[in-house]
């Protein structure tokens, strides 16, 4: 267990499915040298199978006793997909426009087809990056203690000298969110960007979130956002709590939406649009009072009475949002004459910094 937990609250009620986060994620890590595959950040449409293709389906995590289950590798053609191109150069010259492999499965591939038929189709999204979780099955795995959490903040790293490219650790993650490099023979994930972290930053996803649905800051944080809808309002769920690595990505549920019709185009009264079988599925059986939580949040906004809940999902200041030091917001950093003040060094893990702007992964090791 690390000294302290750096984590992420997503309000699923303000994702409007715009891959920005996805964006800026894959230009700052992930556009080159082996890692063309590889999305840290992705966002998936639900109902949907998502990416790497059915990760729910492949295993992986600790079962109720706690004992490390087995899990699959997925198939770099089928369940990621083979990136490609298209013969932009080719077309002013009479050619068709034609993917430069013969793809069968990529990152968006299902986007916003969902579920159900008109007109009581439905669908949200769901970001995902790696939970950086207090039990994390990916650590537990690896044969070459490789993969560790750092102390100052809790994010999970890969130790570059040390991993041999056995995968055990993709296997094991029950979220899929771990990669190989094929190039360097090494497993790669998210970083949290701890560089941007140790400069007071969010993580880029974060930063560039369009619909302000991402809070960071640190569990034990108690005037943060993410401690106030984790700990305190209980309105943020964990991922597949079932898996049993405790993650520190956390979820706002999205709202049943608006009613379903009959056949005569009719409302049907207490209907549901998005099933609640699959939001439990998702996020397991506190769904249904958390979305009893906000709806009444709505109705107190309604009759012009406080909402602290619905004041912080709102998130007015968009500097507000992140808590990368916990004592004052990131705007407030920002805004003093004195830098942040710097992360504590960990009391057994130092970590080789690596600059913001660097896409080399390689130097992240420990001393």
């Amino acid at each position: 267990m690390s000294r302290r937990q750096l984590a992420m609250v997503m309000d699923l009620n303000k994702c409007i499915g715009c891959q920005t986060c996805t964006v800026a994620c894959k230009t700052q890590w992930t556009n080159r040298d082996g890692r063309e595959y590889m999305y840290w950040n992705n966002v998936e449409t639900r109902p949907g199978s998502g990416y790497p293709k059915k990760w729910e389906d492949m295993g992986g995590g600790f079962d109720a006793k706690g004992n490390l289950q087995e899990g699959e590798v997925p198939n770099r053609r089928t369940g990621y997909g083979v990136p490609w191109d298209y013969n932009h150069d080719e077309i002013m010259s009479g050619a068709t426009f034609e993917p430069s492999a013969d793809p069968k499965w990529g990152p968006n591939w299902d986007e916003d087809v969902g579920g159900g038929m008109f007109p009581n189709s439905h669908h949200f999204y769901l970001p995902r990056i790696c939970n950086h979780c207090s039990n994390p099955a990916c650590m537990a795995a690896c044969n070459n203690q490789a993969i560790f959490k750092r102390d100052q903040d809790g994010v999970v790293l890969v130790d570059m000298d040390r991993c041999q490219g056995e995968r055990q650790c993709i296997a094991a993650c029950p979220y899929k969110k771990i990669y190989f490099n094929a190039r360097l023979s090494k497993s790669e994930k998210c970083i949290m960007c701890f560089p941007r972290i140790e400069k007071g930053l969010p993580p880029a996803c974060a930063q560039q979130c369009v619909g302000r649905i991402r809070f960071v800051g640190f569990m034990d944080d108690e005037e943060g956002q993410v401690h106030k809808l984790v700990n305190k309002y209980k309105v943020a769920l964990p991922l597949h709590p079932e898996y049993g690595t405790q993650p520190n990505v956390f979820y706002v549920p999205p709202l049943p939406g608006p009613e379903t019709f009959d056949d005569e185009g009719k409302p049907i009264p207490n209907s549901k649009r998005i099933p609640v079988e699959l939001l439990e599925h998702l996020f397991g059986p506190e769904v249904t009072r958390v979305q009893a939580v906000l709806e009444g949040e709505i109705q107190k906004k309604k009759r012009g009475e406080r909402s602290d809940i619905l004041d912080i999902l709102i998130a007015y200041k968009h500097s507000e949002m992140f808590r990368i030091d916990s004592a004052v917001p990131m705007g407030e950093q920002h805004g003093q004459s004195t830098a942040p003040a710097p992360v504590k060094a960990p009391t057994k893990l130092a970590i080789t910094r690596v600059p913001a702007a660097s896409l080399s992964l390689g130097k992240v090791r420990r001393s």
